[in-house]
Parts: structure tokens; C-alpha cells; sequence
């Protein structure tokens, strides 16, 4: 079936002058009316439908724009090309801040023109059918890398590059070929479970190989930093590879932005990774060493309350000095007048570093799985996405980082762990007293009804986790499992199936973005 042509109408009053334009358009399957005055633009407007509108400024009667305030009245949404003669800067921004999509200066070529009108009205089918094309392009050579990876640079190159190819086909609007990534996605997920599982207590025992873990990211990225400004140290809690891509580019608006990733350390879960990151050291250390902090709970309250004292030892162990230390933990945006006062006050200590952790994204998450409606709002990865920009354009966070760019103080912006879209419950059998997270579990005689489904030992030293009793168990879970026990099977299922969970080994929850801000001359 052929398709309808896309109707432009083009305003000028000088369009004899333009037929050859109007022929070239028309060449290329395009219906175009030619008026040469405002007025009956509106009254033909009025009665017909156009895909587009080329609007000349200068006319005699209504000027073009007038014209263009009147079209908006009537069709907020009309798609509207500005062309003119004058090369005003007043014109210009006059045109561009009523939404026009383009602003053409005459004289004009119809292949200038064809090209505008062809990026305005196909643009987005040309994008479509290029993402397509150039994804069945790479999708065999992808496939074979995620069959061959066997390190951890190599899952990571893997991971990030389908997350964004998930991103450009959705921007794209190819539906179509989403299933066949989160298909890769799911075949490199079962792979990663499996490597980790082999790998990570050898990691534990020092291995050489082993990638930059959370014990490793002040001192690989923010130790070199130090000197005479100070430093942001900013922490956005829980935030997956994917929701880092929805705001880095509101970041890269004022910082140049150098990305890299770390590899979050088991149980992926803020009482134990963020920790790692601030003392450099794994949790069965800072229990040797801080006993009285290790109440073997999992919760944050308790073991995420010394996070700027470790943060000092770890720099004085580093450096051989003390080095000051501001540190703020942000739950709420309510405060924020207040907040970026105090750290105003900070960044005027030389040589000193400004940690702030920001806790929304982790509440959002957790949020989630209580509130019927954030589950609907947040229902899957691209509305999580989502629901992460439209935070954080608004936070405190994004706030705090355009004042650091303009004090020309440079940002370590990173995360403690991801999460993931939790689908599959594993059934587990315990004692009384195991754990309560969804995802780990530590208790006496734990024992899961699949095997294949959690990383389980008896080991603490496989996790560097602080020594239990000798029937403690350890488990974390595998792909995207949630751990029910039998007695509350249905009940948990029902609350849980497709939360977005964390403390498990998946590449979403381990491998996340590290980025070294520096800002942007303004």
C-alpha cells in the first residue's frame, strides 16, 4: 500500500521565486501548497492538516512571526520552519524560543531545504531503520563476545555495550529488537553468575587479576585528585549503568566527563559496599578493627553510620596525613538551601574532600516494592530510567554538581551498587534468625531448593565477610532470583515479583559507573 504523501505548506511572498524548490520537494514525494501571505496561511490552516510549515519572516501584512504566534494559539504542537533574510540575532532567538524545529537563512539551496524538511518529517524512521540495520550488523559479533568473555574488562565491555544498544534502539523507537537484546542480556547475566562464582573467592584471596573493586575506588580515583581545590566526592546510592546514561548528559553540560566502572563487592548492598568504598577495606576488616560497629544485621542504619570516619582513616592511611573531610548524607531535597550552604562553606578548605551521599535512588528502589503506585510509575527498566532524570533534574544532587562546575571544583561521582529487575522466586529453607534481605542470605543451615539458583558456602573468607558460627551459611543470589521461603511463598511472590532488588551477583548490581568530573571553562 502506498503511503499518503506529507503535506507542507510554504509561506512567502516571494514564491515565485522559489519554484524550483517547491519542484524539488515535490520530485521527492512530497505535496506542498505555496501561499504568499499570512492571513491565508491561518484561513488555509484552519481547514487543513500539514505536516510542516515553512514560514518566511519578511512578508508585507502579518510578519512571520506574528504569524507564528498565531499558528501556536491554535496548534501548540504544528511543526514550524522559520525562513528569512535577515541574519538578526533578535529574530533568531525570537523564532527559536517559540519552538520553531528549524531556522533557515535565505538564500537558500532545495537541497538545504530538501534536507531540513527530510530530517523534520523522517528523521525518526530514517533513525529507526539505521538502529536496526546497524544492531543485525553487530548483533554476531556481540553474540561471540559474550560467549568468549572470561575476564572482567571483558563482561563489562559486553555489558555496557548492550545497555546501550537497549538505549539507542528505544530512542530509536525499534521495539522490534529490544527482546533480542534483553535476550543477550539474560544469556550474559546466566554467564556472569557462574564466572563470579568461580572467581570471586579467588578475588577475595588477592588475586592478581582481579578487576577495581569498591575497596579500590578512592584510591585508584580520588587519591590523585587531591591538591590545593577540593574535591566532590559524590556517591548517587543504588544507581544502575542505565540510569547513569538518562542523567550523563545533563552532566556533560557542565563537566567533561571521563567514565569508567568498578565492580561492587558481595552482598551488592549498601551496609557492605558502600563501607568498602570509604574504608578501602572489606567487611570482615572493618569488623577486626571497629568490633563494636559489627552487629551482624544488614541494616544501613547501623552499619552505614561511620562512612566519614572511615572515609578520614582511609585518607590518612593513604597519605600519611590528615585531610579534611566535609560529609553529608542526603535523603530528602527539602533541605537543599540548606545543604549546598554547608558545602559552599566546605569547599573553601584547601585541600580538602567533599563527600555527599545522595539516598533517593535507593529509596525510589526499595520504595518501590511497598508502594502500588511507584510500581506502576516504575514498572520496568526504561520508566526507572525515567523516573531517575526526572529526579534528578530537579535534585539537590544536580544542584550541588552545577555550583562545583562553577567554582571549577572537580567531581569523583559514583555509585555503591545496581540493582535488578527481580522476576524468578527461589525457594530457601532456614533457620530461625537467616537474614532478611531478598536477595543474600546468611543464617544456620541455609540451604536453597535449587542449587543453580544462589552461590552458596560456608566460607566467610569466600565474601571477606565477618566469621559466624560454624553452621553460618552464605548465600547470594543468582540471574534475577528473589529468595521465599515456603511458609510465605505466595504472600512474598505477590509482593515481590518484579522489584528492583539488590545484593545479588548480576552484572546490573556489580558493574556500575565511576566518572571523574572536571568542569567545563564557562
Amino acid at each position: 500500500m502506498r503511503r499518503a504523501a506529507k503535506r507542507i505548506l510554504w509561506v512567502d511572498d516571494e514564491i515565485d521565486l522559489l519554484r524550483p524548490h517547491l519542484l524539488f520537494l515535490q520530485q521527492r514525494g512530497y505535496h506542498v501548497d505555496a501561499i504568499t501571505n499570512g492571513d491565508d496561511a491561518l484561513a488555509l490552516l484552519r481547514g487543513h492538516a500539514y505536516d510542516l510549515i515553512l514560514l518566511d519572516e519578511q512578508m508585507p501584512g502579518r510578519r512571520g512571526l506574528e504569524v507564528l504566534r498565531l499558528i501556536r494559539r491554535d496548534d501548540p504542537y504544528a511543526r514550524v520552519v522559520m525562513v528569512t533574510k535577515s541574519e538578526e540575532d533578535r529574530t533568531m532567538t525570537e523564532a527559536i524560543g517559540r519552538h520553531v524545529e528549524a531556522y533557515l537563512v535565505k538564500p537558500t539551496s532545495p537541497r538545504q531545504v530538501l534536507s531540513v524538511v527530510t530530517r523534520i518529517l523522517e528523521g525518526s524512521s530514517i533513525q529507526q531503520q539505521r538502529a536496526a540495520q546497524d544492531f543485525a550488523a553487530r548483533w554476531p559479533a556481540l553474540s561471540r563476545m559474550r560467549e568468549r568473555a572470561s575476564s572482567a574488562s571483558a563482561f563489562a565491555r559486553v555489558y555496557q555495550e548492550l545497555v546501550d544498544w537497549h538505549l539507542w534502539l528505544e530512542r530509536s523507537g525499534e521495539t522490534g529488537l529490544l527482546g533480542t537484546v534483553e535476550s543477550l542480556q539474560e544469556d550474559l547475566r546466566h554467564d556472569f553468575g557462574r564466572w563470579v562464582t568461580r572467581e570471586y573467592p579467588r578475588w577475595m584471596k588477592g588475586g592478581a587479576d582481579r578487576p577495581e573493586l569498591s575497596v579500590d575506588v578512592v584510591e585508584r580515583r580520588l587519591l590523585p585528585l587531591l591538591g590545593g581545590d577540593p574535591v566532590y566526592f559524590v556517591v548517587l546510592d543504588c544507581m544502575r549503568l542505565d540510569q547513569w546514561r538518562a542523567i550523563s548528559p545533563l552532566i556533560g553540560e557542565y563537566f567533561d566527563v571521563d567514565e569508567g566502572y568498578h565492580y561492587s563487592i558481595l552482598p551488592t548492598a549498601t551496609p557492605y559496599a558502600r563501607n568498602a568504598i570509604f574504608s578501602g577495606l572489606f567487611p570482615d576488616e572493618i569488623a577486626r578493627a571497629r568490633p563494636q560497629w559489627w552487629d551482624a544485621s544488614d541494616d544501613e542504619g547501623s552499619l552505614n553510620a561511620f562512612e566519614d570516619e572511615l572515609l578520614r582513616e582511609q585518607l590518612r592511611r593513604l597519605t600519611g596525613r590528615a585531610v579534611p573531610v566535609h560529609y553529608e548524607k542526603v535523603f530528602t531535597d527539602r533541605n537543599e538551601a540548606q545543604v549546598r550552604g554547608r558545602l559552599r562553606s566546605a569547599a573553601r578548605v584547601k585541600g580538602g574532600v567533599i563527600a555527599v551521599v545522595f539516598n533517593f535512588v535507593d529509596l525510589m528502589t526499595h520504595g518501590r516494592s511497598e508502594s502500588p503506585i511507584l510500581m506502576e510509575v516504575a514498572k520496568d527498566e526504561a520508566a526507572l530510567r525515567q523516573l531517575t532524570r526526572s529526579w534528578f533534574e530537579r535534585s539537590t544532587a544536580f544542584a550541588v554538581l552545577k555550583e562545583a562546575s562553577a567554582q571549577g571544583h572537580r567531581v569523583v561521582l559514583t555509585t555503591d551498587h545496581g540493582s535488578i529487575h527481580c522476576r524468578r522466586p527461589a525457594t530457601i529453607y532456614a533457620r530461625k534468625g537467616a537474614s532478611t534481605s531478598l536477595r543474600y542470605k546468611m543464617g544456620n543451615d541455609l540451604r536453597a531448593q535449587d542449587p543453580s539458583s544462589a552461590f552458596t558456602t560456608k566460607r566467610a573468607s569466600d565474601l571477606r565477610l565477618p566469621r559466624g558460627s560454624l553452621r553460618m551459611t552464605y548465600m547470594v543470589a543468582l540471574d534475577d532470583c528473589f529468595f521465599v521461603y515456603p511458609t510465605k511463598l505466595r504472600e512474598h511472590q505477590r509482593r515481590y515479583r518484579n522489584s528492583f532488588l539488590h545484593g545479588g551477583i548480576s552484572p546490573e548490581e556489580m558493574i556500575v559507573p565511576v566518572a571523574v568530573l572536571r568542569p567545563r571553562p564557562r
